[in-house]
């Protein structure tokens, strides 16, 4: 999601006659943060502090901070008053101001702080974009969060659930196939939410199988899916369309219902798995990842032996996995943390079984024929060669030409490499 918010600020931008920089000596300087974990937002502020440097030498550079980060509870004033030197602070919600505020500083130096509270603020249409992502367009579907998750900043820094009229993401998926992107990929904190805050009765399985209407070689995914919300008629429309990628996201966080409980999920173990067999049983080879988290405030070692039981039972394709970051604001910062060496010894754990379930998986795909979506070059020791992915989400590297990227083609896979494949044309 901050890919794709990148792209409609550098979009406002270019309507300005910007050009995007290759180094750092640029006119305008754009920072967009994100606060989801602590080591994300120290990331930030110390490529913030690496700029006070260019705004010395050049004092006409315009340096913006926006994002996540600065719509916290009073950060924005805070890192005005850390980072003087920065001329633009903006929320979440005024990201559609950054041309303008920008063309004004530019031309007065005025400096700006716009902070946007409000838990529902109106979603802006008809933003252009500068889309960076290959053959791949985000397109999002609706903004914000309702769940407030015990660890999670998002319904603070995002807001309440608002989702986009179906009329506007329709057009806007018809415009990305005119323009030739072979894949598209809906966006949201929780897209199974999509449409219930608008009262019609038209909801996410309604908006995919609209999609899945349009006639031509192309590919549909979505992200991110919440298991208590995601539903058979999700599951069958997606096994049912061919042109919607069978590779569903379906973060658990943890194996453990105690875990589960304290982290306000809204389901078990035992409701997560049956949605796993759901997906299962409609679509054998369907690629399922996951988030997974350890350290959450009073995980004893039975409930990281539970996560590990899910993370055996499901043999997911991959895993995003994560210690615990207390996050100011939210309930779990005031619970009992668990011990740093813990968390470091549980996360290297979660990694090896599931580095080696990935391994298992890979090794099977060996001699198999799939189609792969051409989506970059890439280069090693010299060689150029082509990469891409599986319906699946599985990453496939191959020779051949430039003329391929965002051609689909059949490959077959002589090798494998933890979570990479390889393969030759066919």
């Amino acid at each position: 999601m901050n890919v794709h918010e990148s792209e409609k600020i550098a979009g406002l931008l270019m309507q300005l006659g910007l050009e995007e920089s290759t180094d750092d000596t640029a006119d305008v300087v754009v920072f967009n943060t994100c606060c989801i974990r602590d080591n994300a937002e120290r990331k930030a502020i110390g490529q913030i502090g690496r700029f006070k440097q260019l705004k010395r030498e050049n004092p006409d550079a315009v340096i913006a901070v926006v994002g996540c980060m600065t719509q916290q509870d009073g950060a924005g004033l805070a890192l005005r008053k850390k980072f003087p030197f920065v001329d633009i602070v903006l929320g979440t919600a005024n990201l559609d101001k950054i041309g303008d505020l920008v063309a004004d500083c530019l031309a007065t130096h005025k400096k700006h702080v716009e902070i946007d509270t409000d838990p529902k603020p109106p979603i802006v249409e008809g933003l252009p974009y500068y889309r960076t992502s290959g053959c791949n367009a985000w397109i999002n579907i609706m903004y914000g969060c309702n769940n407030f998750c015990t660890y999670c900043v998002v319904p603070y820094v995002r807001g309440r659930e608002r989702s986009r009229r179906k009329e506007d993401i329709i057009d806007e998926f018809r415009r990305a196939l005119d323009q030739g992107y072979k894949e598209v990929t809906l966006l949201g904190q929780n897209v199974n939410s999509y449409g219930n805050d608008r009262g019609d009765g038209y909801g996410f399985a309604d908006l995919l199988q609209d999609l899945a209407k349009f006639d031509g070689d192309h590919r549909i995914r979505f992200m991110t899916n919440h298991p208590k919300d995601m539903d058979d008629r999700v599951i069958d429309i997606v096994a049912d369309s061919p042109n919607i990628c069978n590779n569903i996201h379906l973060p658990i966080q943890s194996g453990s219902d105690k875990i589960l409980r304290l982290m306000n999920r809204h389901y078990t173990r035992d409701d997560y798995l049956a949605t796993i067999d759901k997906i299962r049983a409609k679509m054998p080879d369907c690629g399922i990842t996951t988030d997974l988290m350890v350290g959450f405030p009073y995980e004893e070692e039975s409930d990281f032996e539970d996560t590990l039981d899910i993370v055996r039972r499901v043999q997911y394709s991959n895993a995003f996995t994560f210690v615990y970051s207390p996050r100011r604001g939210t309930p779990a910062a005031t619970m009992p943390q668990v011990p740093e060496e813990v968390s470091r010894r549980r996360i290297m754990a979660l990694i090896a079984e599931q580095n080696a379930i990935t391994r298992k998986l890979s090794d099977a795909y060996v001699g198999g024929v799939y189609r792969v979506l051409c989506e970059d070059i890439v280069e090693k020791n010299g060689k150029k060669q082509l990469c891409g992915r599986t319906e699946s989400g599985r990453m496939v590297t191959f020779d051949g030409g430039e003329e391929l990227v965002g051609t689909f083609c059949d490959i077959k896979i002589t090798r494998s490499r933890s979570a990479s494949l390889f393969g030759t044309k066919v």
